[in-house]
């Protein structure tokens, strides 16, 4: 591919490009409520070439009692999933999903943090490339193992304990508002919202195809939430640093790059009692319809 993407492709583009031999493309779909559901589709039908990564299995570390639900892998292990997955260094990797990006977004950022800039998400995911009267293969792809290379992390981290010393001027949760106000909370034990976050649904990045909404109008939302607080003074959470990794390629669409991710978010903050928690939504804007 001669010109490196870095945020979305749309399916025209990629469509286009599927055979270029350095191209290489990972579905990461997925189902918090059925893991097995992603791979299971996935073996069902897939873009014709596609890898695919479990988000368990290939794109998280392994859980503790100290961590998140999907804490990161380490810099090392994942430098050999990469491998495994077909990716060296020389790729353009194109992500998707059939969730919007929820669970691309997660590869999106990995590779970012490994130092390798030439990654970027379908944007519409599966369903953009099914609406163009697109084909799907099925079975199963399994890529020749190539060497990855890590570089310099091209996004940044934060903990829970750059957040408690305020090292963190603005926190971004991308939960919906039933999960950050507390009203609901199906996944995770205790329910609300880290002390002092603001809430910004990763669905606002989406209009009602699951595309992402046009560099203006998404840059308005998110200033608006950011209030007048730079990205680099921001990080971004979620429940377990998955959908936080969307609002981060949002920001980036939107050319509001520098922001953090909390890799540990809600699953993790709450691992200590001690941390302060919130229910009240007087800190965080109305949700705003699409």
């Amino acid at each position: 591919m001669t010109t490196m993407l870095t945020t979305l492709i749309d399916a025209n583009t990629l469509a286009a490009r599927l055979d270029d031999a350095a191209l290489r493309v990972i579905d990461c779909s997925f189902q918090l409520t059925d893991p097995g559901a992603g791979r299971a589709a996935y073996l069902r039908g897939h873009i014709p070439g596609a890898v695919y990564a479990d988000l368990e299995r290939d794109l998280s570390g392994p859980v503790s009692e100290h961590t998140g639900r999907h804490p990161l892998p380490s810099r090392h292990d994942f430098e050999a999933t990469l491998g495994m997955l077909g990716i060296s260094n020389n790729h353009q990797v194109v992500a998707y999903d059939n969730a919007g990006g929820a669970y691309a977004a997660r590869l999106w950022w990995l590779l970012r943090w490994m130092g390798h800039g030439a990654v970027a998400v379908l944007n519409g995911g599966l369903q953009a490339w099914l609406a163009g009267g697109r084909s799907l293969d099925p079975g199963e792809v399994i890529p020749p193992r190539v060497r990855f290379m890590p570089g310099a992390p091209l996004g940044a981290c934060v903990d829970a304990e750059d957040i408690l010393q305020g090292r963190v001027a603005r926190l971004l949760d991308a939960r919906g508002p039933e999960r950050f106000s507390g009203a609901e909370e199906p996944i995770d034990p205790v329910a609300g919202h880290v002390s002092g976050a603001v809430n910004h649904p990763f669905t606002q990045n989406l209009d009602t195809a699951g595309r992402f909404l046009a560099r203006d109008v998404l840059r308005e939302r998110l200033q608006a939430s950011l209030g007048g607080i730079a990205p680099a003074q921001t990080a971004a959470m979620c429940g377990s640093g998955v959908t936080a990794c969307h609002l981060l390629l949002a920001m980036e669409v939107a050319g509001l790059d520098g922001a953090a991710l909390y890799p540990g978010s809600w699953s993790e903050w709450i691992r200590d009692p001690a941390r302060p928690v919130a229910t009240a939504v007087g800190d965080a804007p109305a949700p705003v319809e699409i």
